[in-house]
């Protein structure tokens, strides 16, 4: 990445946070602060009437106060989670979409200097298929009945319906514009009796027991406030011999007599979870260590840091192209805070505390599992 965008991307991200919050106060109601309890309907909108509102100087220090709360305040409750995750993806999806198209997660770079960023996304869905089946094993077997969890706008969900003919795939998540925008592709795409979204809680799915054979998650868990819980949803969902497939961020292994992160590391985290609505970081260790504990067996794991890393680069420089600022504007400060926390993101992997780590486990043939 050239000298000239490292340094005027903090320059530039921190100029929208602060007019994007103003635009974004000024457009709520006096009924509805600037806050994650102000919900927005499918479309993205806010549900209830607007009103222009004051940007006097007591404004703009409220403004200030409030994006200084946004990034350094304490945690959010589990509700306060759950309705910022909505919020924020309601606001940023079509952002995304726009500037990158229907796959909302990061890219494949094997070689590393590809600049088919969207090529990329594409075969990352791919190459971790491969990873968990086996390649010989996936052309002979591959999935019939997939949920996917944290399904974004669909992206993953129609590539792997796609992918393997006669399978069908439901996906589940919490923002409303995105289950309507995966239908709506769906159908363009001639893809609706097969891939159909949802609104629904990854914590408590509305599904059967053992209802899918390939349970995936891909970019998703980090936004689960209770990963037990996530983790035990996962397992009970899938079918005795299903597959689960989690990608995730994580944070590094803890070392031999580590007890903890270090404080420089826990503030990283901290800041970034103000911006993306999440809640504590785990391991990869600590996954392997619940699914152990689920009855999950065949457990592998990996680390695709490096692999992906090149995409934060190519997000990073698409932020300054003036179709992103435009975007970026308009989405309001939920979005622009989130395109900040992208340095952070970044910052956290060079320092070795962030990681992107791959889960993979099959669910025992036996119908006995742990309570």
């Amino acid at each position: 990445m050239s000298n000239w965008v490292v340094r005027l991307a903090p320059v530039a991200v921190h100029f929208f946070l602060l007019t994007s919050q103003v635009t974004e106060v000024s457009s709520l109601s006096p009924a509805q602060p600037a806050s994650l309890s102000s919900r927005s309907n499918s479309k993205g909108s806010f549900a209830g009437p607007v009103s222009r509102r004051s940007t006097s100087l007591f404004g703009i220090r409220s403004t200030l106060a409030r994006a200084r709360d946004s990034l350094f305040s304490a945690e959010r409750s589990d509700a306060d989670l759950k309705s910022g995750i909505a919020f924020f993806y309601d606001r940023s999806s079509k952002l995304w979409e726009d500037v990158w198209g229907e796959h909302m997660h990061h890219g494949y770079y094997v070689p590393e200097d590809r600049t088919d960023h969207v090529q990329a996304q594409i075969d990352l869905i791919d190459e971790v298929l491969k990873w968990a089946y086996g390649a010989e094993d996936l052309a002979h077997i591959g999935p019939k009945r997939v949920v996917d969890v944290g399904c974004g706008i669909g992206g993953s969900s129609r590539h792997i319906v796609r992918k393997f003919p006669g399978s069908t795939a439901q996906g589940i998540t919490l923002s409303p514009y995105q289950a309507n925008r995966g239908n709506e592709l769906a159908k363009e795409q001639g893809l609706s009796d097969r891939a159909t979204f949802q609104v629904a809680d990854a914590l408590n799915m509305p599904f059967d027991d053992s209802s899918f054979d390939l349970v995936w998650s891909l970019e998703s868990g980090e936004h689960m406030p209770d990963k037990r819980k996530f983790v035990n949803e996962l397992m009970r969902v899938a079918a005795p011999g299903g597959r689960l497939i989690i990608v995730t961020w994580c944070h590094r292994d803890l070392e031999p007599g580590e007890a903890s992160l270090s404080k420089k590391e826990e503030k990283i985290l901290a800041k970034i979870n103000r911006a993306y609505y999440l809640p504590k970081w785990c391991s990869v260790a600590d996954y392997v260590d619940l699914l152990e504990k689920e009855g999950a067996v065949d457990i592998k794991r990996e680390d695709w840091s490096y692999i992906i890393a090149p995409f934060w680069k190519a997000v990073i420089q698409s932020s300054l192209n003036l179709k992103s600022v435009i975007g970026l504007l308009k989405s309001g400060f939920s979005t622009v805070r989130g395109a900040y926390a992208m340095l952070l993101m970044l910052r956290g992997f060079n320092a070795g505390v962030i990681k992107f780590g791959l889960i993979t486990c099959t669910k025992p043939v036996t119908s006995e599992l742990p309570p």
